[in-house]
């Protein structure tokens, strides 16, 4: 059986968080892409009546 009670103590704020950050912001940007190039697409069928 497993022993649930002998976990390493964790100690608040000691994260590093630099990659956690990093990671983010590069979803945030290819997100961002992602709606800008969606749009366009959109907005390129809407010209040519597709």
């Amino acid at each position: 059986m497993a022993d649930l009670d002998n976990k390493p103590g964790a100690t608040q704020g000691t994260m590093d968080l630099t990659e956690h950050k990093k990671t983010f912001g590069g979803f945030i940007r290819f997100s961002t892409w992602v709606v800008v190039l969606s749009l366009i697409v959109l907005v390129f069928l809407a010209l040519s009546n597709a």
